[in-house]
């Protein structure tokens, strides 16, 4: 399994709009073949950061998502929203017995 984490911060005035695309991205996403979850949410502690959580099946799977024109663009538009450059760290997982 692989799992992202990220997150980017908003500028004051943008963080409506921001909030409007990561939500439609993640809408979008948890369709997509291989996407176990895939998760935003706003920081407790800074209102204007939003965390992304997601889960793939496999590589390919991610690499899939990331190629789509439409991930492409909700990444880029996101950005342009930022008032930082953010944050993606990808981890390969597996799941254990407790």
């Amino acid at each position: 399994m692989i799992i992202v984490y990220g997150h980017l911060t908003a500028k004051a005035d943008t963080i409506e709009e921001m909030s409007r695309v990561a939500r439609a991205h993640v809408e979008r996403s948890r369709g997509e073949e291989g996407c176990i979850s895939h998760e935003v949410t706003i920081d407790s502690e800074n209102p204007l950061r939003l965390v992304f959580f997601e889960r793939w099946d496999d590589k390919a799977a991610l690499d899939a998502h990331f190629a789509q024109k439409e991930a492409r663009r909700a990444f880029q538009t996101m950005r342009s929203l930022a008032a930082d450059p953010g944050r993606m760290q990808v981890y390969e997982a597996e799941k254990i017995a407790l």
